[in-house]
């Protein structure tokens, strides 16, 4: 009788210790963007279906979404993430680009020539060095993402370089900045989440941003023409799922490899998804009666001109191997 009394003892113990031992890995994850949740964003849906299949792993992961800037600023959440007060967000990587300038390449005019080259440039050397310095700075990529985007305005339709002269506006990330001085107008700069109220108030009369922005946060409200990114798109920006590598340390291998699958599935979403927001925005343009049209092999040729004596000088010159990750990006096919 003592020897089943001491076994079943020991097997109470046994079964609570083992108890404590799985609730220890338990963990609650944080992650943050500025779009609108549960309204259709892709970016928004990328990080939701991270949080679902997490949870579906049963790994002891559960991820709290907070949506629409709730939680930190669009261009504080690259800090965060460092420090390990974010676990996870859907970041802009150019909004980081004043810590590392290097980032100002995933917004390089004309760098990316379609959707089918950005799936290309993910598995090149020039996204290679890039991921580098995310993961040095204390950053994993979960998820790669690429948006295509087009220019918008309250004045004129923006086709050529000349039809940009003396607009104030807006364009994500210091390499367009540069190019869009160099064809005549003047900048100001914010997160996409402030386009609306800056064109509302006259702070802008331009902007560009991602298709999924321009719907996400009704731009098409304020301005009388859109041009679409059409077959020469300038505009194409690196919007990757990022996870602070503090928070990554501190998972157990069936909860990082979750993630990753998680990851991965949210990334083939994007891709199935990317070329749609395209078309998805300019059938919003067109139903709310605003003007939509698409540049050509000439206009299109001449932002580069100019971009190439503006953006990619001051980067190969300025930026800590700018020149090599240019040729990089540009040995893609």
């Amino acid at each position: 009788m003592k020897a089943f009394k001491k076994l079943a003892t020991g097997t109470a113990v046994l079964a609570s210790a083992t108890l404590l031992a799985t609730s220890a890995y338990a963990i609650d994850l944080k992650a943050s963007h500025q779009w609108p949740g549960g309204k259709g964003d892709a970016r928004d849906e990328m990080v939701q279906i991270i949080a679902k299949e997490a949870a579906a792993a049963n790994v002891d992961l559960n991820i709290k979404v907070y949506p629409g800037k709730s939680l930190f600023k669009p261009k504080e959440q690259w800090g965060a993430m460092v420090k390990g007060q974010l676990d996870i967000s859907a970041f802009p990587l150019d909004y980081a680009s004043g810590r590392h300038p290097q980032f100002s390449a995933t917004l390089m005019p004309g760098l990316v020539k379609n959707h089918d080259h950005a799936l290309r440039l993910n598995k090149s050397p020039f996204m290679d060095d890039i991921k580098k310095i995310i993961n040095d700075a204390g950053v994993v990529v979960l998820s790669d993402a690429w948006l295509a985007g087009g220019f918008a305005s309250k004045k004129n339709c923006i086709l050529g370089p000349d039809s940009m002269k003396g607009q104030v506006t807006r364009a994500a990330g210091p390499a367009f900045e540069q190019m869009l001085v160099g064809a005549g107008a003047s900048i100001s700069s914010m997160p996409s989440s402030a386009i609306y109220q800056a064109m509302q108030t006259g702070v802008l009369d331009a902007a560009n941003t991602s298709s999924g922005s321009f719907v996400s946060y009704r731009i098409y409200e304020q301005v009388k023409c859109l041009t679409e990114p059409g077959d020469y798109a300038l505009w194409f920006m690196y919007e990757p799922i990022l996870m602070s590598k503090k928070s990554w340390d501190k998972l157990n291998k069936a909860q990082q490899d979750a993630l990753m699958a998680a990851g991965k599935k949210a990334e083939d979403y994007m891709t199935g998804q990317a070329k749609g927001l395209d078309t998805k925005m300019v059938d919003t343009f067109k139903k709310a009666g605003v003007e939509v049209v698409k540049m050509n092999a000439e206009q299109a040729e001449a932002w580069k001109a100019i971009a190439q004596q503006t953006s990619y000088k001051n980067f190969s010159e300025k930026v800590p191997g700018g020149k090599e990750l240019i040729e990089k990006a540009l040995a893609v096919e």
